[in-house]
Parts: C-alpha cells; sequence; structure tokens
C-alpha cells in the first residue's frame, strides 16, 4: 500500500527482507588492480519463531525465514506459474534494490551533492532483468530524498545505461500491471509518471510503457537509459529496425553497437597453454595485454613448421580431452576424428535440431555405404535449457536417444559418434574449446544478438560453420570466407521465407535425407519403447517451423561436407585454423570494455602504477 507522508509517498504493510553482502575479490591481470563481486542473500528481518514453535505451530514458525531466502535461494526458477512469475519479479526486484541502495550509501559517504550522482556512478542493465532499476532509483531520489520528479528522472538516467543481448520475446519480458501493482505499487505509480514525462518530452509520440495490460520492460529499459547498446554489428542494425524502431525514431542517437568479447587470459592462456606458448614463443608475450597483435602470427602461417607445431598443440589437447572423457564419463573417441563441437543454451533459434538432424541424415548415408570414405567425426553437444522450456528438454532428450542408438551402431559408430555432456559450465568449456575442430554456430540469422562461444572456438583455432548471425558476420570478415563453412539465408531472406506458405513441406520434398531423417524419428528409431515420443518436434518441424530449420537443411548438410573434405587434408585445415587464431584479436573484452568507457560511460583508464 502507498500512502503520503509530508508530501511523499511511502509503502506500508510491505513484506521486509534483509540484503547482506557477500564480497568475493576480482583480481586483475598481473594484479595491480582488484574489484569487488558483491552478491546479495535475502535473509528475514526476523528468524526463527520459538514462541510459535512453542504453540506447535512448527511450520508457521519457520516460515518467515524460509520465504525470505527462497528469494536469493534458486536464480529464475520455471516462471510459467503465477507463483514462479511473481518469485522472479521479487528476485529482480530485491537484487537491483539492494544494489542501488548500496551505490546511493557509497555515494552519500563521499558528501556529493545528488545532482553530481552520473559523474560518479555508471549503471549497466544487463537485458530487462534488472530493468526496474529506472523506477527505483527514481524512487529513492524523488521519495525518499525529496529530488524533484524530472529531476530525478534525468539523475536516475544520466546513471543507468542498457544493453541487450537478444531480440528474443523472452528476454524482453513483459510484466501484468496487475502483478506489477499488487507486488510494487509504488513502482507502478512511477512507471505511469516516466510515461507520461516521456510523452511530454516527445508530443506525437506512439511508444508507451504499457500495452495490454503489460508492463513492457524493454521499452522502459530504453526510456531509462541514456544509452542503449547492442552487442554486435548487425544486432545493433536489427534493433533499430524492429524490436526497438519506434523509440530509435524517437532518440536517434540513443543506440550503439559494442560488439562482444572474450578475455585471452582466460580462454586462450589459461584453457590453452599449449597454443598459448607456440603464440609466445613466435610474436612474444606483448599478445596477453595487447589481443590485436595476433595478427603478427601472419608472416608464419606459410611456414611448414609453425603449421606442424600448431597442429601438434591442437593434437595434443584433443588427446588430453579424450582421455578426460574416457576416465570421467566412460566414453572413448578417436582424437584423430573431427571434433564437431555445439555447446550454448539450448533454444529453438540455436538450432541443435538441425544439428542433430543432419546428424541421423549422415548416421542413414554412412550406414547405407559404409565404404565411402567417410571422414570420422565425434559430434559434441552440451548446454543447459531452461526449466519451463519444454520444447528445449525434448531436444535434449532427442540428442541423447539418438547417441544411445548410432554409438551402439558397430557399421557406423567407427566413422560417427554422438555425445551430450551433463552439466556444461566454464570448466567443461575450458576442457572442449581448445580440443574442438569445428564450431557450430547455427542459429537462425537474425536471431542471435551476438555470441561470444564462436569468439572463443575461433581465437582457439576451430573454424566456424554458420549463418550470418550475430558476431559470425564479423568474424568471418575478419578471419576470411575461405576459413569460415558459410550457409544459410540472411536475416532478410529468413523474414521472406517465412511468408511462404508451406514452407517447410517444400523443403523436405526437396531433399530426401531430410525426409527420411525425420521419418526415422518420426517412427520411433531412436525411441523403441515410446515410438510417439517426439511427435511434438516432428510435427513443428513439418509445420510451422518458425526457425526454419528445414529450409536451411540442405545448405548445411553441403556446408559440413565442405568442412570434411578441407579436414580431410591437413595442409588446408590447418592453414584455416591458424588464420581463424591469427585474425581473432579483435574479439578481446578489453576492445569491448574500451568501448563502453569511450561510448557509453565517458571515462577514460586510469594508469596503471
Amino acid at each position: 500500500e502507498v500512502t503520503q507522508k509530508s508530501g511523499r509517498a511511502v509503502s506500508t504493510d510491505a513484506a521486509s527482507v534483509i540484503a547482506p553482502s557477500f564480497d568475493t575479490p576480482i583480481i586483475g591481470w598481473k594484479g595491480r588492480w582488484a574489484n569487488t563481486l558483491r552478491l546479495w542473500s535475502a535473509q528475514p528481518l526476523h528468524g526463527f519463531d520459538l514462541a510459535r514453535f512453542n504453540r506447535g505451530e512448527y511450520a508457521a514458525a519457520a516460515e518467515p525465514e524460509a520465504l525470505a531466502r527462497t528469494i536469493s535461494r534458486v536464480l529464475y526458477p520455471d516462471d510459467t506459474t503465477g507463483q514462479g512469475k511473481e518469485l522472479r519479479l521479487k528476485q529482480e526486484y530485491f537484487f537491483t534494490a539492494a544494489s542501488l541502495r548500496d551505490i546511493l550509501r557509497r555515494f552519500e559517504a563521499e558528501g556529493g551533492a545528488l545532482a553530481d550522482l552520473p559523474k560518479k556512478a555508471a549503471i549497466q542493465l544487463n537485458d530487462t532483468h534488472p530493468a526496474i532499476a529506472g523506477p527505483e532509483l527514481v524512487r529513492l531520489l524523488h521519495d525518499e530524498r525529496g529530488m524533484a520528479l524530472d529531476e530525478a528522472i534525468a539523475t536516475a538516467r544520466g546513471c543507468l545505461s542498457y544493453t541487450n543481448h537478444t531480440l528474443m520475446p523472452e528476454a524482453l519480458e513483459r510484466w501484468s500491471e496487475d502483478l506489477m501493482s499488487q507486488l510494487l505499487p509504488r513502482h507502478m505509480q512511477l512507471i505511469e509518471r516516466i510515461d507520461e514525462a516521456h510523452a511530454a518530452e516527445m508530443p506525437g509520440r506512439r511508444v508507451t510503457l504499457r500495452e495490454n495490460g503489460e508492463v513492457k520492460m524493454g521499452e522502459i529499459a530504453f526510456t531509462m537509459a541514456h544509452k542503449v547498446n547492442g552487442v554486435s554489428a548487425l544486432h545493433t542494425d536489427l534493433m533499430k529496425e524492429t524490436v526497438f524502431a519506434d523509440l530509435h525514431r524517437l532518440h536517434p542517437d540513443r543506440i550503439v553497437n559494442e560488439t562482444n568479447g572474450v578475455t585471452p587470459r582466460r580462454w586462450l592462456l589459461s584453457a590453452n597453454p599449449r597454443l598459448s606458448r607456440l603464440i609466445t614463443e613466435t610474436i612474444g608475450e606483448g599478445w596477453v595485454d595487447d589481443l590485436e597483435q595476433l595478427d603478427r602470427l601472419e608472416a608464419s602461417i606459410s611456414d611448414p613448421g609453425f603449421l606442424d607445431a600448431y597442429a601438434k598443440a591442437k593434437r595434443e589437447n584433443k588427446q588430453d580431452f579424450a582421455e578426460w572423457l574416457a576416465a570421467e564419463q566412460g566414453v572413448r573417441v578417436d582424437p584423430e576424428a573431427l571434433f564437431d563441437v555445439q555447446i550454448k543454451r539450448i533454444h529453438e533459434y540455436k538450432r541443435q535440431h538441425l544439428n542433430i538432424l543432419e546428424t541421423v541424415a549422415l548416421w542413414r548415408e554412412i550406414k547405407a555405404n559404409p565404404g565411402a570414405g567417410w571422414v570420422p567425426r565425434v559430434k559434441i553437444f552440451a548446454g543447459k535449457a531452461a526449466p519451463g522450456y519444454v520444447f528445449a528438454k525434448e531436444i535434449i532428450h532427442l540428442i541423447n536417444d539418438v547417441a544411445e542408438v548410432l554409438n551402439a551402431d558397430p557399421v557406423t559408430s567407427p566413422y560417427l559418434k554422438v555425445l551430450f555432456l551433463p552439466n556444461y559450465n566454464v570448466s567443461l568449456a575450458e576442457r572442449l574449446i581448445p580440443a574442438a575442430d569445428l564450431s557450430e554456430q547455427i542459429s537462425t540469422a537474425g536471431k542471435e544478438a551476438s555470441g561470444t562461444g564462436n569468439m572463443k572456438f575461433a581465437l582457439n583455432g576451430a573454424p566456424t560453420i554458420g549463418t550470418l548471425d550475430g558476431a559470425n558476420v564479423e568474424i568471418r570478415d575478419r578471419v576470411g570466407a575461405r576459413n569460415f563453412f558459410l550457409f544459410g539465408m540472411t536475416a532478410q531472406e529468413v523474414e521472406a521465407r517465412r511468408a511462404v506458405p508451406d514452407h517447410a513441406r517444400q523443403a523436405i520434398q526437396a531433399d530426401p535425407r531430410l525426409g527420411g531423417a525425420l521419418k526415422a524419428i518420426s517412427q520411433g528409431a531412436f525411441s523403441p519403447s515410446d515410438k510417439h515420443r517426439y511427435r511434438g518436434v516432428v510435427a513443428n518441424l513439418t509445420g510451422q517451423d518458425y526457425f526454419l530449420v528445414c529450409s536451411d537443411f540442405t545448405a548445411y548438410w553441403d556446408a559440413q561436407r565442405r568442412a570434411e573434405a578441407a579436414f580431410a587434408d591437413p595442409a588446408v585445415w590447418h592453414r584455416g585454423a591458424a588464420c581463424n587464431t591469427a585474425r581473432a584479436g579483435w574479439f578481446s573484452s578489453d576492445r569491448t570494455i574500451r568501448g563502453y568507457m569511450t561510448d557509453i560511460w565517458g571515462t577514460v583508464p586510469l594508469a596503471a602504477e
């Protein structure tokens, strides 16, 4: 409930929790700097109620503590239920509110004027999950500190900037006005005031922060930020043309691009010591601080001795990974095989089901003609699905069922194995990426914002098989078209293809390999105990097929054969892999952060002492 006291809005009858901080020092490269990672835990104002317990109210005695701790116990659980949605919004508010209070506490301890807050605090919103920061910071400035509303909005906007990481609707959150009004009534009021203030700034505008009874968090994040950035050149252009087209017309200078990068200290120096030593022996150690120095490797790419050493490092990395697989997973693979890797969040737009469909089709081809000189291949998948994403979990199930059949097939298993590695995390990625030969970046064009796995693979000498999506576009431009296995439609072609009636059926009829793979799945070849297990997957692909798996299948098949032909010629393959390493230096997080500093935060580096 929101009441007025002394001309200020005050929330009453609110559920309150304490947010103690837990700090982890993050030591910079060579120990010259240290930052603090501050995390928050939700704890109750009052702990275990012994009096209620003694009265026999055992569950009720612990209820306040349990409810408070639930907020930070599991981040972003399944939100397909009303209770899940409420918990998610509570979590987003809790972490955001604790961080903003802490920022203001530290700022005010130094005695600065509130109007100068944007000079001292740069708050980067990571997608829309912390978008409530706009209304919350306005509330802290206006309600609690008495700043005029217009000034509070302007001050908050000066501190806030917003990184959009995806064009997918689920990341551009919408909350029902009923839930927002029930859980955060004062914030709902402030959202309405911010909406009105924005309308006054832009007369005749068409953009609102609310629509059809929902609060649009993407629009709130955009409106309350002084800068909005995409994370690849293509993604930033698509932001301007699609999800934020109207806001971009109103604020044409607000959207900027900062293409993602990865840290060379973790993803090359630490994860791949063999390749790192070779690089340092060839060009010196300056590349660790300045990754773009990798371009000095170009002079060595034509040197057979360098390429032999490069190939040796990759071969030994693959041997290490094969030994780890045997010890930890009980799976044996041939290190001489092509390690074909797709590791990322499981999602329809990332199209792991395109990969497994092609795998099934390849299995059928090998089985029909096992003596055709096939290049041995190990297909490696890993990743996690959102808790409530049923279709993504079906894809995981299908991959595992296909793996069980293919790996036990005595005819085809010498040429084709499939693995789905459990519990994908950074530690597993650090083992796998240096051992990978081929990087799968096969999302439907126009859907992937950037990707960073694609950069890590390229840096470690795994050429990409991929679409012109996200940062793939920039990777291909830099490593060279000869060293990138391109396939599939462009973002513009994707939109045109979706408008074609029955496009999936046409694609299936045009390629018997695709039709055969779908038929094998639908008839239970990989689920003999439940022949209809994948009825939904097949119906999706043969029906709407929104992510155009069928339409891109033939081009993907052809690109895979080009990759096999290149892998079969070691000189060609290792040269292409080395070109990826030598030309991937631009994809450093150092370069990305310098862009944020210059274009968004308006700051300069501190001189290292």
